[in-house]
C-alpha cells in the first residue's frame, strides 16, 4: 500500500501524465531486465574476443545478477528517502554509462567491472520504476493492471534479450549487446527529467551502506564457492572459505539490520505474512526460472548447431508467453484469487521444466525447445504477478519503494545463486565433456533439479501464502 497522503499532489499542467509515469518505468524495468539475458547468445564472441575462461563467462552473468540483487534494498530505500524520480535518473544514468563502457572493454576483467557497475545502476533504477508507478496510480483494480504491464514489460526485456543479443551478436558483434542501451538511455533520461515530477513517501534519513555492502558481499562470496564446486569438489578450502565467509557475512548483516537505527531493510517487515512468504516464493521461482534462459541458448548453439541469430528466434515463442502470462494474471485473479493463480502457475512452469528435461541431443525444435519453453515461462509469468501483488498490499504507508525492491531482490537474488548451482549440477554431469551427448545430459540434469525446486516451491506457497481477496475489476 501506498502512502498516498505523503505524495505531492499538483493540478493542471505541472501533475505529471500517468502515461509519462508509465512509459518511463517501463522502458527503464525493460532495460533492467533485458541486460540480465540480453548477453547470452553473445558469450562465445565475448569469450572468443577477450580471452574469457568457462568461469569468466559465468561471472559475466553473476556480475551483473548479485550487484543487481544485492544493493536493490538499497535502491529501493534510497527511492523513498530522496524522491522516485532522482533516484531513477541516478540510476539510469549509471547504467547508461556502465554499458557505454562494456561495450568499449578491452580485456575480461573491464567488461567484468561494467556489468557489476551496470547492476549497481540496475539496484537503483528497478525499484524506483515500481514506485513510480504505484505512487502515480491508486491502489485497486488500475494499480494491478499496471503492475502487470510492468511486470510484462520486464518478463518481455528479459525474454526478448536472446532474440535482440542475436541479431545484434550476427549482424554487427557483441559489443552491440551493451552499447545499444547508451542511445535509448540517453533518450529516456532527458524525458524522464522533462516530464516527471519529484516524489518521496519518508523523511530523509541515512542510508544503510554498510548493510547494502554485508548483503553483497555475502552472496557474491556465496556464489563464487558454488562457481568453484566444478574444479575443486565440496569439500575443498577453494570452496569452504568462500562459502563460510558469505555465510558469515549475511549473518553478520541480519545482524546489523536488527541493531542499527535505520536499517537498510527492517527486519519488522517481514513480520507481515504476506510480504515473507511472497519474497520466498519468489526467491525460489527465481532460482529455477532464471537459467531457463542460459541453458536454453548453450542447448540450442552448443548441441542443435544453432547460430546466435536463430537462437534468438527459436526462443520468441517463449518470450510471447511470459508476456501473455503477466498480462493475463490481472484478469484471471479475478476468478482465482491471487494464491490460487501464484500456485496455477508454478505448477505449469515446473511441467514445463520436467518436459525439458527429457530433451536429447538431437531433438526437434517443436518438442525440445519450443513446447516445454511455452510452458516454463508462461506459468512464470502467471506465478509473478499475484506474488508482485501479495508482497505490495502487505507493505506499510511509506515502505512502498523497500517492498518493491525486496521483492525484484528475492528473485534476482535466487536466479544469481540459482544459476550457480544449476551451472554446477549440469558441468558435474558433464565433466569437461564437449560430447553433444553429455552436454545434454548435463542440461537436461539441471532442468529436472530446477523442476524439482518448483515443487518443493509450489508445496511451500499452498503451505504459507495468505489467502487474498479477488481483485475487482
Amino acid at each position: 500500500m501506498v502512502d498516498v497522503s505523503t505524495r505531492t499532489r499538483r493540478t493542471g499542467p505541472d501533475r505529471p501524465r500517468t502515461w509519462a509515469v508509465v512509459l518511463a518505468a517501463c522502458t527503464g524495468q525493460f532495460l533492467v531486465v533485458l541486460d540480465v539475458s540480453v548477453v547470452n547468445v553473445a558469450l562465445p564472441s565475448m569469450r572468443t574476443d577477450l580471452g574469457l575462461s568457462a568461469a569468466g563467462l559465468q561471472w559475466v552473468l553473476n556480475a551483473y545478477s548479485i550487484a543487481f540483487a544485492g544493493f536493490m534494498l538499497l535502491g529501493g530505500r534510497a527511492a523513498d528517502l530522496y524522491g522516485r524520480k532522482r533516484m531513477f535518473l541516478v540510476g539510469l544514468g549509471l547504467f547508461t554509462a556502465a554499458s557505454l563502457a562494456g561495450g568499449l572493454a578491452q580485456e575480461g576483467w573491464q567488461l567484468l567491472a561494467a556489468r557489476a557497475t551496470q547492476g549497481l545502476g540496475a539496484a537503483v533504477l528497478a525499484p524506483a520504476t515500481l514506485t513510480l508507478l504505484t505512487a502515480a496510480v491508486p491502489e485497486g483494480p488500475a494499480r494491478t493492471r499496471a503492475i502487470s504491464t510492468w511486470m510484462a514489460v520486464g518478463a518481455g526485456g528479459g525474454a526478448a534479450g536472446g532474440l535482440i543479443g542475436g541479431v545484434l551478436t550476427d549482424t554487427l558483434s557483441w559489443r552491440w549487446v551493451l552499447l545499444i542501451n547508451v542511445p535509448i538511455g540517453v533518450l529516456v533520461l532527458i524525458g524522464a527529467a522533462l516530464r516527471l515530477a519529484e516524489g518521496r513517501a519518508g523523511e530523509r534519513s541515512r542510508l544503510d551502506l554498510l548493510g547494502a555492502v554485508l548483503v553483497t558481499a555475502g552472496l557474491a562470496s556465496v556464489a563464487y564457492g558454488i562457481v568453484q564446486t566444478e574444479e575443486s569438489g565440496w569439500t575443498a578450502p577453494a570452496t569452504l572459505l568462500p562459502l563460510l565467509a558469505g555465510l558469515a557475512l549475511i549473518a553478520l548483516f541480519v545482524l546489523v539490520e536488527a541493531r542499527t537505527g535505520k536499517p537498510l531493510m527492517p527486519l519488522r517487515v517481514l513480520g507481515a505474512r504476506a510480504v515473507a512468504s511472497a519474497n520466498v516464493a519468489m526467491f525460489v521461482i527465481g532460482s529455477a526460472t532464471f537459467s531457463m534462459w542460459y541453458f536454453m541458448t548453450v542447448y540450442a548453439q552448443n548441441v542443435l548447431g544453432y547460430t546466435a541469430l536463430e537462437a534468438g528466434l527459436a526462443l520468441m515463442p517463449t518470450s510471447v508467453a511470459i508476456v501473455l502470462g503477466s498480462k493475463c494474471a490481472p484478469l484471471l485473479m479475478v476468478r482465482t484469487g491471487a494464491k490460487n493463480l501464484a500456485l496455477i502457475g508454478t505448477a505449469i512452469a515446473a511441467a514445463g521444466f520436467g518436459w525439458q528435461s527429457t530433451m536429447t541431443s538431437d531433438g526437434s525444435y517443436l518438442t525440445a525447445v519450443c513446447l516445454p519453453g511455452v510452458l516454463m515461462m508462461a506459468g512464470t509469468g502467471l506465478a509473478a504477478t499475484p506474488l508482485a501483488t501479495l508482497a505490495i498490499s502487505g507493505s506499510a504507508p511509506g515502505e512502498a519503494g523497500l517492498v518493491s525492491g525486496l521483492v525484484n531482490t528475492s528473485r534476482t537474488m535466487g536466479g544469481a545463486l540459482g544459476l550457480a548451482v544449476l551451472s554446477t549440477v549440469a558441468a558435474a554431469r558433464t565433466e569437461g565433456s564437449a560430447d553433444p551427448v553429455e552436454l545434454t545430459a548435463g542440461y537436461a540434469l539441471a532442468f529436472r533439479t530446477a523442476g524439482g525446486v518448483l515443487l518443493g516451491g509450489l508445496l511451500l506457497m499452498v503451505l504459507w501464502l495468505p489467502r487474498h481477496r479477488s481483485v475487482k475489476r
